[in-house]
């Protein structure tokens, strides 16, 4: 198979997943060396879950099947242009080459896009719609940081 078959596998997984009533528009594929690891589509609908888009349950897919969370040796075919959330899963697998089809433009103009998370991402922390607090960690005389520190040196 070839870009053009990996990415018509995404769009089609995508378009099949819709016409079901199964999830949102986007199917994703996993390739290494030429071979299909790992196949999603977006789930956020059937399981209620926001997070269970088809880059993610693909990427967990391939990370269970492959016995490792470095996907450096795989390329992710993509209906649609990633969201913030998955994207930051992309860079958390090492994936890297990402194919897509439809931009995040044309997801927007069908009610779908991530604009609004993008630009608040881009915002200092002080100024985005949803707050980070910081509360004081001696809450716990557990430390899990000093804990992993230990058991990794």
């Amino acid at each position: 198979m070839d870009h053009k078959e990996f990415m018509q596998l995404a769009i089609e997984l995508a378009y099949d997943n819709t016409k079901n009533k199964k999830g949102k528009p986007f199917g994703a594929v996993i390739v290494k060396d030429g071979e299909i690891v790992a196949k999603g589509v977006n789930d956020v609908l059937e399981t209620h879950d926001p997070t269970a888009h088809a880059e993610l349950l693909a990427i967990r897919h391939a990370c269970r099947t492959l016995g490792t969370t470095d996907l450096s040796d795989c390329e992710l075919y993509a209906s649609g242009e990633p969201c913030p959330m998955c994207l930051s899963a992309i860079y958390w697998a090492n994936l890297k080459n990402v194919y897509y089809c439809y931009t995040a433009q044309e997801e927007e103009e069908v009610g779908l896009g991530t604009k609004y998370v993008y630009q608040q991402v881009a915002l200092p922390k002080e100024q985005r719609d949803i707050q980070l607090i910081k509360l004081d960690k001696n809450h716990s005389e557990k430390n899990p940081f000093a804990l992993w520190k230990e058991m990794n040196e």
